[in-house]
């Protein structure tokens, strides 16, 4: 990502979600900067200098108020309409959220906008609050309630995405007001003293909402197949297996001097089946893997390494040591097997003459044919396929399947490897491209069950293999129910939010941390991946129809913000509160 040197104004309605959106320091929240910081954005007058560390959020605010959703406001809009949206190289020249998906509207979305990133966010100065969709008057504050109504609901989802550096990001509530109002004689009977309590009655949940769609998804069926490159890059130092001389410990305890690929890839399923399982989610799993073709092979070396299954221990023991199992298949003898022990798991080995290309597609199509075969009637499909290389499709007289003809094979119905009865099912299709080599392709790849690919949405672009675990939490996160940070009245969520540095988010769902009980700098707390993965956090609310008039008239309005620093040099304990 490129350095950015934007400099925002900080004025009330500029500062958009009102406390620190970019930065390592908060206005108005009372927060200092004690911690020590490589790369700081810091206040100098009333500006913000964004530079390395560079948080940029984006959102969607949404108001039912009886008549179906209303757009509130929304960044970036380009046309001012509420609805977020861009302008883009189509026929309607631009890309609009669409809160209500159209099949027929390839640019409906029903979620923010997947292609929004650190290159085309607008900056905050352009952000505006528009008017309340109920009085039709300015609004002065992100989200602002002037005449709520029982059974009134409303949301907000932020998009986040932390450029560069990896940072520890906090969610905070700043310039909360209430107010009483006018005094009705239906309200005089049950709130004499006109108190300004809407947030009291306002029950309100906020969450991590994982597919960014502004609606808050349980847990369904699914049957996943994780699809491995079992490549040499991915474990020999000589083909840039190696990525870090920084030494890795695996879930089992087994320790390593060095950092290589495929132990982040450990690392990362494990961690996403560790949690699956502790979700009790509704899930069966297998593993597949796929590398090239030796000089000795007329084949490609594809399989699976687990079929799919709803014991959970059982898909982690095949996980367990990686290292071994992908040397089996790559330095080990003709037929390669994972698991048979005869490959030499040394990064530091002399790998020359290991197999040729990456058969993605051969990969792509051997899980298909495991969920053809085992896959449950009337779940979800999912197969999620990792790779550092360079695709490959045969030499010489051999042709082996395209990884976009396999993806799209997969994600369509009727269809898949073979002509199976019943007919293949539609398979959503999500890729992790580790480095730059196959962005590419596996872009193209990448698409839901039915659609075509090209989805930026189910594709994650890694470009530091270090970040491979944080991803499959997240993807784990997707699969699960998604993960609630607190359900309360909203006067109680916005108090939480309000206090100190706000509410610590976890930049790894998988992980079992408690945002409003463990501690910040709590160990299964992690940072935000750089480079700008997106997250989504959301707000909703509702204000019961039961509560009566006790809040007639009342006015509330407040802000909602985001603090980071980087995670190099901190804890995630956040800065300390000035005095």
């Amino acid at each position: 990502m490129t350095d950015r040197s934007d400099t925002f104004d900080l004025s009330r309605r500029k500062l958009l979600a009102g406390l620190g959106a970019v930065g390592v320091a908060s206005a108005g929240a009372g927060l200092g900067t004690t911690a020590y910081f490589n790369d700081t954005e810091t206040f100098a007058g009333n500006t913000l200098t964004a530079g390395e560390l560079d948080l940029l959020v984006d959102w969607q605010q949404t108001y039912d108020f009886g008549d179906g959703k209303a757009f509130v406001n929304a960044h970036p809009d380009h046309d001012g309409d509420g609805e977020q949206s861009i302008a883009a190289d189509n026929p309607d020249g631009q890309l609009r959220y669409s809160d209500f998906p159209d099949e027929e509207d390839e640019d409906s979305n029903g979620a923010n906008i997947p292609v929004l990133d650190c290159e085309n966010i607008p900056p905050l100065s352009e952000a505006d609050f528009r008017e309340d969709p109920v009085t039709g008057e300015p609004m002065d504050t992100l989200v602002q309630f002037s005449d709520v109504k029982p059974g009134d609901t409303g949301e907000i989802t932020f998009s986040l995405h932390l450029c560069d550096n990896p940072g520890y990001v906090w969610i905070q509530a700043g310039n909360v007001s209430e107010s009483g109002g006018s005094l009705t004689d239906p309200e005089a009977v049950v709130d004499p003293g006109n108190e300004g309590n809407l947030a009291e009655f306002i029950d309100a949940k906020l969450w991590y909402d994982e597919d960014c769609d502004n609606v808050y998804d349980g847990a369904e069926p699914v049957d996943i197949m994780l699809t491995l490159d079992f490549s040499g890059s991915m474990l020999y130092e000589q083909y840039g297996g190696v990525v870090s001389n920084d030494g890795v410990t695996i879930e089992t305890g087994t320790s390593y001097s060095e950092t290589t690929k495929i132990d982040l890839v450990e690392l990362g399923t494990r961690q996403f089946v560790d949690y699956l399982q502790t979700q009790g989610s509704d899930v069966q799993v297998g593993v597949a893997y796929f590398d090239g073709e030796g000089s000795d092979d007329n084949q490609p070396r594809t399989g699976i390494l687990q079929g799919l299954t709803t014991d959970l221990n059982v898909v982690d023991a095949a996980l367990t040591d990686l290292r071994q199992k992908l040397a089996d298949v790559v330095t080990g003898t003709s037929p390669s097997t994972p698991g048979d022990g005869d490959g030499d798991p040394d990064p530091f080995a002399n790998a020359n003459g290991i197999a040729t290309g990456t058969y993605i597609g051969e990969g792509v199509d051997d899980a298909q044919s495991e969920i053809d075969s085992n896959g449950r009637i009337g779940v979800e499909y999912r197969n999620i396929v990792l790779s550092d290389g360079e695709s490959f499709n045969g030499g010489g007289g051999t042709s082996f399947s395209s990884p976009q003809d396999a993806a799209a094979s997969a994600r369509a119905a009727p269809g898949g490897v073979v002509a199976p009865s019943p007919p293949s099912p539609e398979t959503s299709v999500y890729t992790i491209s580790v480095g730059s080599a196959n962005d590419g392709v596996l872009q193209a790849m990448a698409g839901p069950a039915g659609g075509s690919g090209g989805d930026p949405a189910l594709f994650n672009d890694v470009d530091d293999p270090l970040a491979i675990p944080s991803v499959f939490g997240n993807l784990a996160a997707q699969t699960a129910q998604e993960k609630v940070i607190m359900e309360d009245s909203l006067g109680n969520v916005l108090d939480a939010l309000a206090d100190g540095n706000g509410v610590p988010l976890d930049g790894n769902r998988a992980t079992p941390y408690d945002e409003l009980d463990d501690p910040a700098d709590d160990l299964e707390r992690e940072p935000f991946a750089g480079d700008g993965v997106m997250h989504c956090v959301a707000l909703e609310w509702e204000l019961p129809f039961e509560v009566g008039n006790v809040v007639q008239g009342d006015t509330l309005a407040f802000d909602l913000g985001f603090y980071t620093e980087q995670a190099r040099h901190n804890d995630g304990s956040g800065p300390s509160q000035a005095a």
